[in-house]
């Protein structure tokens, strides 16, 4: 089996050691990542220091050009690319799946290469003139989940390239092929040192614990559980990291008594089961007034019965396997605990190997683990609510506050309610629908700082005031 190269300092490295990478969809080993430790994690971290400040000494210009190069080179290869991700993450090719992901990549990495933080002139009269500069941070650390193993990464890679820092990514040990490949395409227009990735299956050396503690990283930016972050939080502290986290969500959809079910079934569908629901900011519970609640719950049920789950490397696949099998487990206890405390409407059986059909819920309530736990799977509980104030307590009892969707005939009236929620982005008669033009990140315990346009960019750079 082929063990796919990490990349240092521009030169692919490999190790002694390695660990095996599994296809989901049937358990066989699809390829090998190095299994790195302490010493290559330096190496990658010296490499990126190394290059620092030829790269952050570029114009504005240069690193926009560099960048649309690079940018290039991923749309050339996005098949390629789709089909790593497809082999080690289960997803689809088709549908909202690798295909999908691949086109939000090269999205993203163009719309992040055309923006610009030029300087801003705060004062310029008779007394002096005052400018504020944004200036790069230095060595960005780049922790990435198994979910979107490509996109993320260029949420994370493409804004500290932008503002002139050097990147070390090291990707999660479930999914790691696709990025490490991605990051050799990306080194063939890049300088060597600017991006390194290292690799490891998090067992007696952890990287990402060492990239948090490590004095010259000047900034981690990670995506994934809340765990996790508050872990990522404690070991920066001592070199006080400049840190993006965006964390875990137990996003809630309202919907309003004026709603069409028919009309919202699809869009609350792919706003639940997006990503086979392994989305940070997909719909984990949804709110339906008790006018339209069996309305609205046959109408989705009907819908979803309509949707092919499979191997995903058959075209004809819409949605694919849980990717792991500790998230199979627990997704498994919690529709089984559900089954007991509501009524499942449709699915709740698992299937062969890691294979969940996609499960609806209704009957339940806040308390219950299904909906106050993050499920990250296939499945949506239901809960029946008699007032909107009600509607929105419920929604906002949660640690957690990412996302959230609000689903009406009226919008002036979902907005009205969407101003209510406590979360970091509300969408009206949709739910997900992040855009690299538009700020999205947590609050509460879904973590700090935000990704995405202008104040994303911004993340990745230090202010400085001149006084002239």
């Amino acid at each position: 089996m082929t063990i796919h190269s990490a990349t240092i300092d521009g030169k692919p490295m490999t190790g002694e050691r390695s660990f095996s990478v599994l296809n989901p969809a049937n358990g066989e080993e699809v390829g090998r990542a190095p299994n790195m430790g302490a010493a290559e994690l330096n190496a990658a971290v010296a490499a990126a220091k190394a290059a620092f400040p030829a790269w952050s000494a570029k114009s504005d210009q240069e690193l926009q050009a560099a960048c649309a190069a690079v940018t290039a080179r991923i749309k050339a290869h996005a098949e390629e690319l789709a089909r790593l991700i497809t082999l080690e993450q289960g997803k689809p090719l088709n549908g909202l799946g690798s295909r999908w992901e691949l086109g939000g990549t090269v999205a993203w990495a163009g719309y992040t290469t055309a923006l610009s933080l030029p300087p801003k002139v705060l004062q310029d009269n008779s007394e002096g003139r005052i400018e504020l500069h944004r200036k790069a941070l230095g060595v960005v650390g780049s922790i990435t989940p198994w979910n979107f193993p490509v996109m993320i990464a260029i949420w994370h890679i493409m804004p500290a390239l932008r503002t002139g820092n050097t990147v070390v990514i090291k990707p999660s040990p479930l999914t790691p092929l696709a990025t490490l490949r991605l990051v050799e395409i990306m080194n063939e227009v890049l300088p060597p040192g600017v991006l390194n990735v290292v690799t490891g299956d998090d067992g007696e050396f952890n990287i990402g614990a060492a990239m948090s503690a490590h004095r010259d990283i000047s900034k981690i930016v990670f995506t994934g559980s809340c765990a996790t972050g508050q872990k990522v939080m404690r070991s920066a502290a001592d070199t006080m990291k400049r840190l993006t986290l965006e964390l875990g969500g137990n996003d809630a959809g309202i919907v309003l008594p004026d709603a069409d079910p028919q009309a919202i079934a699809e869009g609350l569908f792919w706003g639940a089961f997006i990503n086979n629901g392994q989305t940070c900011a997909a719909m984990k519970r949804l709110y339906v007034h008790e006018a339209i609640h069996d309305a609205v719950c046959d109408a989705l049920v009907a819908y979803a019965r309509t949707i092919p789950v499979g191997d995903g490397m058959q075209e004809s696949s819409v949605l694919g396997p849980v990717q792991n099998r500790m998230q199979f487990e627990k997704l498994s206890r919690l529709v089984n605990d559900a089954k007991e405390r509501g009524k499942v409407l449709l699915g709740g059986e698992q299937g062969e190997g890691l294979f969940f059909p996609p499960t609806i819920v209704a009957d339940l309530k806040n308390g219950d683990p299904l909906v106050d736990e993050e499920q990250f799977g296939p499945a949506l509980p239901i809960i029946r609510y008699s007032s909107v104030d009600e509607a929105i307590a419920l929604a906002n009892d949660s640690a957690n506050g990412l996302g959230g969707s609000v689903w009406s005939a009226d919008i002036s009236v979902a907005k009205a309610v969407a101003s209510r929620m406590q979360c970091g982005s509300v969408w009206i008669n949709k739910h997900g629908a992040i855009q690299p033009n538009a700020p999205f990140g947590g609050v509460k315990a879904s973590g700090f700082g935000v990704e995405f346009a202008e104040e994303g960019l911004q993340e990745y750079t230090d202010i400085q005031v001149v006084f002239a």
